[in-house]
């Protein structure tokens, strides 16, 4: 699965390798976790940055367990499961859902930026490790969407974890969001049993757009990646500082 990342660009950097402006407040993240509101870009809106919930919702889930959100959603099925089919389903099929933000509730496919993400080994130890690209550039995990009006407000579990407010945030619209994994590339096998999907920058605007992207969906090569471990301080989703990234001492 894919439970922690980070994506810990500045915000001119960022907005610069996704071609997209940060439409709310945005500071570096060493440890993205579930219920976190954090960056991604939409097929409803691709030349914005926003941040959703990581945790999709699907429209039938009663308001009082909105906190149990899916955080992982499988390649293999996502195009089968129904609290993904409405989401992963080709753009043209979709149109006329998002006519008004008080109907149904709206759903499609995202781009989630990241420059790393944990992986931890069931061992003895159970060591965390951070797996990225061998220079440390900043990728894409495919990724589906989710809105839902919420008749009551609710806090958010990144109200608690030090999260930045929203100034134009509407508490009763839930967005939420998840990753898309898929079996491991030879490095992460080593480590864990799925990863998440990350797509080539020549492929992050066809999975915004294609009809039918599933050729995107299969584990990113791993001869160009690493991975190392890091400190269990990343265990606490509310700890979220430069170090966590560090590479451990031999």
């Amino acid at each position: 699965m894919c439970g922690r990342y980070t994506i810990v660009l500045e915000r001119d950097d960022l907005e610069e390798r996704f071609d997209a402006t940060v439409a709310d407040s945005f500071s570096p993240r060493y440890n993205a976790a579930p219920g976190q509101r954090l960056p991604v870009i939409t097929d409803e809106a691709p030349d914005r940055l926003r941040r959703l919930e990581w945790g999709l919702v699907p429209p039938w889930v009663d308001e009082a367990r909105t906190s149990d959100g899916l955080v992982n959603a499988r390649a293999e099925t996502i195009d089968e499961k129904p609290s993904f089919r409405s989401a992963y389903r080709r753009p043209s099929d979709r149109l006329g859902e998002r006519d008004e933000l008080s109907k149904a509730a709206s759903a499609g496919r995202c781009l989630v930026p990241a420059d790393g993400f944990y992986e931890w080994v069931d061992d003895v130890d159970n060591r965390p490790y951070r797996i990225g690209f061998g220079d440390d550039r900043p990728f894409a995990m495919a990724g589906l969407w989710q809105r839902r009006r919420l008749e009551t407000t609710q806090a958010g579990l990144d109200d608690f974890a030090g999260g930045a407010v929203d100034v134009d945030r509407d508490d009763a619209l839930l967005e939420t969001f998840t990753v898309v994994t898929t079996e491991p590339n030879d490095l992460v096998a080593d480590l864990h049993s799925r990863m998440p999907v990350i797509l080539g920058p020549e492929d992050e605007r066809r999975w915004l757009t294609a009809d039918d992207p599933r050729a995107l969906l299969s584990p990113h090569p791993g001869d160009e990646m690493r991975a190392y471990p890091v400190s269990r301080a990343v265990n606490d989703p509310t700890t979220d500082e430069p170090s966590l990234i560090d590479p451990l001492e031999s």
